[in-house]
Formats: structure tokens, C-alpha cells, sequence
């Protein structure tokens, strides 16, 4: 069985290198083997180079720097997927640390439930709190349940497993979106297309949490500021994308909502709890 490991970076080179040795120690079933597909979005840190020299049989796909996450995780799906027909895609963020077990889990995972997409649970590695994974939609994250995997609605992509089947189905990540939102696009669209999203069993890696306020949040960012922050590809909110996926998934009339209260909460961002 052959599994795509996608990845996509920027000027992380220390965390890159740490999540890909992590990567490489995990313990793996005999019958599996890995290709690692990677794109270097432009970093100026040396991040090819020292992976080149560490992880020689990685596939380094260069960007242009201004491909971000979506877009980065995009070209490396489509790259291993022209290459050859692979079993398993899994995406990795590189800033996870894999647990030495956590693979071999979302296999074992997806044996119980080979019609679903597995979202790999995260937590600090430090207060162990869980920091990433899956939800319901409107509620907060999902604790991992040892006895079976737990469906879920909305998914981060910090470590996910898609199986063939699937792929085959649903297709690649939408390239619509340039940063955030395409994780929890694909994991809408799973289940559109009839597959399940499930979270994995126990905690599968070290993933630590951004817990800052969004700087267009922030009443003590000037206005300017919090407009170019709204506006930025790094923005979780950017009114055009969310726009469309809530369209998509939530209606028209959800989506002009919040592309309404979004600007209200940008000029008047003392109104909302922080």
C-alpha cells in the first residue's frame, strides 16, 4: 500500500525539519511505504537545501510565494496524483510533531471505516489540551473516543488521511481559496459526496495552538491595519473566500449575513468579546 505525503512550507525550516523527522520515525505497517511530496513556497531560509541534504528522496516542488496553504497543499495533491495512483494521501502541516504511533492509528482508523476521511487529533505538547481535529459545525472540538472513531463535520488539516476511494470522488482541494477555509471545504464536500469525516481514536501528534487575537479583531490595532489584516491571504476570515464557502455550504443568505457582520465587527471590533 503507497501513501502521498503532501506538505507545503515557507521559512519554517526548523519546524519543516522537525515534522519531517517525526514523519520518518513513525512506525509503519511492513506492507506500506511512503513518498513525500513537498512545496517549498519561496522560503529564503534554506528550507530546500537542508531537506535536500537530510531527506534526499523527498519531492521538493518549488512555489512562486504567493501559493500559501491551500494553494501549496493543491499543487503537491495534483503533483502525486499525476505521478501515480496512490492508495492513501495524507496531509501533514509542518508544524506537527507525528506521535510514533499516529499513523499506524488513522490506518487502523480507516480499516474500521473504509468510507471515511480520518482527521488526525492534535494536542500541545505541553498541557496535552487538545488543540486541532475535528468538530461539529458550531461546537467546539471533539475529544477522541478509544473505542471508535467519532464522525465529525468540519475538519482541520494539520493530519488527515484520505483514502483512494474517496480522492477518486471528491477530487482535490478547490484552489478557490488561497490560505485557510479549503480544509474545512474538503471535509463538507466528503461528506456531500456521500463519504464520512471521523476524527482518529487517540491524539496522533504534537500540534501548539495560535490562541492571538486576529489582528483584525483587535480594537487596539488601528483601522488601516485591521482592514489590510482582514484583506490578507493569512486572514481566516477573508470576506471573498468566506463568502464563497459559506455560500456553497451554509446558503446565500448565511453567507451575505456574515459578509455583512464581518465588516461591522472590522469597524467596530469593541462590540465582540475577545
Amino acid at each position: 500500500m503507497e501513501i502521498a505525503v503532501l506538505l507545503t512550507c515557507h521559512n519554517r525550516k526548523e519546524k519543516t525539519i522537525t515534522c519531517l523527522e517525526s514523519l520518518f520515525n513513525a512506525d509503519f505497517p511492513h506492507n506500506y511505504s511512503l513518498e513525500v511530496f513537498l512545496v517549498d513556497d519561496g522560503s529564503t531560509d534554506g528550507t530546500s537545501q537542508a531537506i535536500k541534504e537530510k531527506f534526499p528522496q523527498i519531492n521538493i516542488i518549488e512555489g512562486n510565494g504567493n501559493l500559501y496553504w491551500n494553494r501549496g497543499m493543491h499543487l503537491a495533491w495534483k503533483t502525486a496524483s499525476n505521478k501515480r495512483d496512490f492508495d492513501f494521501y495524507l496531509w501533514l502541516n509542518d508544524d506537527v510533531k507525528i506521535l510514533s504511533n499516529g499513523i499506524k492509528t488513522l490506518l487502523e482508523n480507516h480499516k474500521l471505516e473504509p468510507n471515511s476521511l480520518f482527521c488526525g487529533v492534535m494536542s500541545s505538547e505541553f498541557d496535552k489540551k487538545i488543540t486541532y481535529g475535528g468538530s461539529k459545525l458550531q461546537k467546539g472540538l471533539l475529544e477522541p473516543n478509544i473505542s471508535k472513531p467519532l464522525l465529525c463535520q468540519s475538519i482541520n488539516g494539520n493530519l488527515v488521511l484520505i483514502p483512494k476511494n474517496i480522492f477518486k470522488k471528491v477530487g482535490n482541494l478547490d484552489s478557490v481559496f488561497s490560505h485557510a477555509i479549503g480544509d474545512f471545504d474538503y471535509g463538507l464536500r466528503v461528506i456531500k459526496c456521500g463519504f464520512d469525516c471521523r476524527i482518529s481514536t487517540k491524539v496522533v501528534g504534537y500540534c501548539e495552538q495560535d490562541k492571538s487575537v486576529v489582528e483584525w479583531c483587535n480594537p487596539k490595532v488601528k483601522f488601516f491595519d485591521r482592514l489590510k489584516s482582514l484583506y490578507s491571504p493569512l486572514g481566516n476570515s477573508h470576506p471573498f473566500y468566506f463568502f464563497i464557502y459559506e455560500k456553497r455550504h451554509l446558503g446565500i443568505f448565511t453567507a451575505f449575513k456574515h459578509l455583512i457582520t464581518i465588516h461591522i465587527r472590522l469597524i467596530y471590533p469593541q462590540l465582540w468579546k475577545t
